[in-house]
């Protein structure tokens, strides 16, 4: 893989991991949601109606743009797997931004994707 190849795989994991933050802000704002309250016209207008909800949306877009000009450019069987590097990025990010727990079995399952996606890469 070249460097433009890279570049577009990182940006479109990074925008993937940060549409996931920014929908776990947006949902810490609403507090739970039942599952009645899912379904019911309030609770949509509420839910796109959070900024941050609204901006993670419109990061899972451009993320799949940008996915769209990978894949024309390497195999899904090698671009696919480093999706699993927003799984990093979300655990380190959630543990920093929301006080997400990290103990030592996800960071060892981290570990273990870090390996897998580096294997994945010099394939």
């Amino acid at each position: 893989m070249n460097i433009t190849v890279w570049a577009l795989i990182l940006a479109g994991v990074l925008l993937n991991a940060t549409a996931q933050l920014l929908l776990k802000a947006g949902t810490n704002s609403i507090g739970a949601i039942g599952l009645q309250q899912a379904l019911s016209w309030g609770m949509l207008v509420k839910v796109l109606g959070q900024g941050a909800i609204a901006g993670g949306l419109a990061c899972y877009v451009v993320s799949v743009g940008i996915w769209i000009v990978a894949l024309s450019r390497v195999n899904v069987s090698v671009a696919y797997p480093m999706l699993s590097i927003g799984y990093v990025v979300n655990a380190l990010a959630a543990r920093a931004l929301f006080d997400e727990p990290l103990g030592g079995q996800r960071l060892l399952g981290i570990l273990v994707i870090i390996v897998g996606v580096t294997l994945v890469a010099r394939s």
